[in-house]
């Protein structure tokens, strides 16, 4: 994750010592819905970093309904979140009306929280909308003295948000999942790795990689790895990728070929009779 500036993190410690009695003490009176808002609130404030008054908005307006919260930063939408009281177990209909905000908003990020548990999702505009649980932070069981506690913090704080800190921990994610990482195991460059070493170990059998393939596929990869939505988004990713640097290569190379120094060497016109002994 990224470092934490260092007056951040003190007022991220200094916000876990001072919220964590308070959201025990709310769950314990079994406080509603509005009074947990107004918790969240002053938790986005006094630990997050956002202003109350310019950077926070309550009861957001979409179409014909209403998020309970939602966070701007320079007057632009950042993220939507819907609050549920502190005693109520989140659950997936509360993830699909979040999305569902957000699907009619055209948001990225929405958060879903009842103080204790706070959940971070990216929302991707496929058909169907689809959404990806990033964060799953329980506030009441971070630990001030953990750097990895705080840093957790860190990627929803405004700091951070400026600094895309929660979107590039989002992409080290994906590059790191299952999927992204099936995906690139069955490219043509890794399986001709793999035959090269298959055929170091036995050099007298002949392997194409087709046959890596089949047996990776077949055999080796489980097939939810392989299908669906994400596997799809992890392959096209990979060849945007491969696609990106071969444009890179041959852009190189032409430029190679046009230098002054390359022209030099196909010949700048001096004859040999021209040169003086």
């Amino acid at each position: 994750m990224a470092t934490v500036p260092s007056k951040v993190a003190e007022r991220l410690v200094a916000g876990l010592k001072r919220f964590q009695p308070v959201l025990l003490a709310a769950k314990s009176r079994d406080v509603g819905e509005s009074d947990t808002v107004t918790i969240i609130v002053d938790m986005l404030a006094e630990i997050f970093g956002y202003d109350k008054y310019s950077e926070i908005t309550s009861e957001y307006a979409i179409r014909s309904t209403y998020c309970d919260l939602a966070t701007k930063i320079e007057g632009a939408l950042q993220s939507l979140i819907e609050v549920k009281a502190i005693g109520l177990e989140l659950k997936e209909a509360h993830v699909k009306q979040v999305v569902d905000y957000a699907a009619n908003q055209g948001v990225d990020w929405v958060v879903l929280t009842n103080g204790s548990y706070w959940r971070f999702y990216k929302v991707t505009f496929t058909k169907p909308i689809a959404h990806e649980l990033v964060v799953d932070v329980d506030f009441c069981s971070l630990n001030p003295k953990s750097a990895k506690d705080i840093e957790a913090l860190y990627l929803f704080c405004k700091e951070g948000w400026i600094k895309s800190v929660l979107g590039d921990y989002h992409s080290q994610k994906q590059a790191l999942s299952r999927f992204f990482l099936g995906a690139i195991v069955l490219t043509d460059p890794v399986l001709e790795v793999v035959r090269r070493e298959l055929r170091r170990v036995s050099p007298d059998v002949k392997i194409n990689i087709e046959e890596i393939r089949t047996v990776f596929t077949a055999e080796v990869i489980k097939r939810e790895v392989m299908e669906g939505d994400k596997a799809e988004e992890a392959r096209k990713k990979i060849a945007r990728a491969a696609s990106k640097a071969l444009r890179k290569m041959i852009d190189k190379e032409s430029a190679t070929d046009d230098s002054p120094a390359a022209a030099g060497g196909r010949g700048n016109g001096t004859r040999e009779s021209d040169v003086k002994p």
